[in-house]
């Protein structure tokens, strides 16, 4: 009888012990599952929160069902200053003619159609001794949108220096940077000339790859956009690898650099100056805008936005030596020197003192075998094409994520729509 009553005893115990726990493990689940009800919730509001807010569009910047839409929209993701029009539009004729079929590359003849769709062109717009020859957009783009210049912009940074330096603000292009930007006096840009800037010549270290998620062109964006540090600071810590005016690397921060130049020169922000003295006079037909880092300073290195209509008239402005029906904007000596350098660095082809085999000027490209035709270029298939001898401007923007392997191949397509179109007069 006693050992059954301690059986029976401990039975009680162990089955008083198991609700016990039964209990507790119940209670724990209940509070685990309002944590994760909780927490459900917060993330639906947080991420509903994200889709409306500009980061959403940071975030999904360049993927691949979204880029063409974003790079229509700079100003929905980015802050931007306004780029006004002025009063009268530079209108162009009408002469349609159709693209050529075909194209000669790399030893093959090619089909232009099926490179347009390849390089995911959203604008092509040629212009034949002014008039609009050919006119298309894709990818959900119409003659309104305002298409993204990534370094195009460079171009045009380029021509309102010419435009400071004929109207004094500027004294010689051979000022040192930190002469005009005491903030870079102990950066790489102390004693840089401002032309070697101009040239990508600065020796300034500075890593441009696009793919590696830590270089400084990806961090510059990444401090700026989201941690709110002005671009210029990130520029100020920048240091020197080699003299200024012996080499052509590309490097993002010469321009950026200009770009303050510009606006302690002239007392101006960029967007304004631009309007003013080339965006207005120019006969834009749309405004325009230029984003800005989150302290409101303009991204002097890229993120222009225009109409495809309105970079046509920017190339036009440069076929004319810088002048609009006879009245000049950009000098014609600027026009001239800005495609048009000596200095074996700057010369196109296989050239050991350059990273590639464009040539360059004063922020425009010169490609392989010169024709006298000169380009401005922007990452993901920007391009704003000279050709004096012809006549000939040629715009395109695109969405393409092999730009770097297509430069040389869009320049012969290019060079194929001007030789369809025939010489200029």
């Amino acid at each position: 009888m006693r050992t059954g009553a301690v059986i029976q005893a401990r039975g009680k115990a162990a089955s008083g012990l198991t609700g016990e726990g039964l209990m507790l493990l119940r209670r724990i689940g209940r509070v685990l599952l309002w944590i994760v009800a909780v927490l459900a919730v917060l993330a639906v509001a947080g991420f509903l929160w994200l889709r409306q807010s500009p980061y959403w569009a940071g975030l999904t910047l360049f993927s691949d069902a979204q880029r063409a839409e974003n790079f229509r929209n700079m100003d929905r993701i980015f802050p931007y200053r306004e780029v006004r029009r002025g009063d009268t539009v530079w209108e162009f004729d009408r002469a349609p003619k159709p693209l050529p079929a075909t194209y000669a590359f790399d030893g093959e003849i090619r089909d232009i159609a099926a490179f347009l769709d390849r390089t995911e062109t959203t604008g092509l717009l040629v212009v034949h001794r002014g008039a609009i020859t050919h006119e298309e957009y894709r990818l959900g783009a119409d003659e309104a949108s305002l298409f993204t210049s990534w370094s195009v912009a460079k171009s045009v940074l380029s021509a309102l220096i010419g435009i400071a330096l004929e109207e004094g603000h500027i004294a010689s292009l051979n000022d040192p940077i930190d002469q005009y930007v005491p903030a870079l006096a102990e950066s790489g840009y102390d004693g840089v000339p401002i032309k070697d800037a101009l040239t990508m010549s600065s020796g300034v270290d500075f890593d441009e790859d696009y793919d590696n998620p830590r270089s400084d062109i990806n961090m510059l964006f990444l401090n700026a956009m989201i941690f709110g540090t002005p671009i210029e600071d990130s520029i100020a810590e920048l240091q020197t690898i080699r003299a200024p005016g012996e080499f052509n690397q590309y490097i993002s921060s010469d321009t950026m650099a200009l770009g303050l130049v510009l606006e302690a020169a002239t007392g101006m922000r960029v967007a304004g100056y631009l309007s003013s003295r080339l965006w207005g006079p120019m006969g834009a037909e749309f405004d325009a805008t230029w984003s800005t880092d989150r302290s409101g300073r303009e991204i002097a290195l890229c993120c222009f936005n225009a109409s495809l209509r309105d970079y046509a008239r920017f190339g036009r402005l440069f076929l004319e030596g810088g002048a609009r029906d006879g009245g000049q904007i950009v000098p014609a000596e600027w026009v001239h020197d800005s495609v048009n350098q000596i200095a074996a660095h700057l010369q196109p082809g296989d050239n050991p003192l350059s990273d590639w085999t464009f040539g360059y000027g004063y922020k425009w490209w010169i490609p392989e075998d010169p024709q006298g035709d000169f380009t401005a270029i922007g990452v993901w298939g920007q391009y704003v094409y000279v050709h004096p001898d012809h006549e000939v401007v040629i715009v395109k923007t695109s969405t393409d994520p092999e730009f770097d392997d297509n430069d040389h191949e869009t320049i012969a397509v290019f060079r194929a729509i001007i030789a369809e179109l025939g010489p200029g007069e």
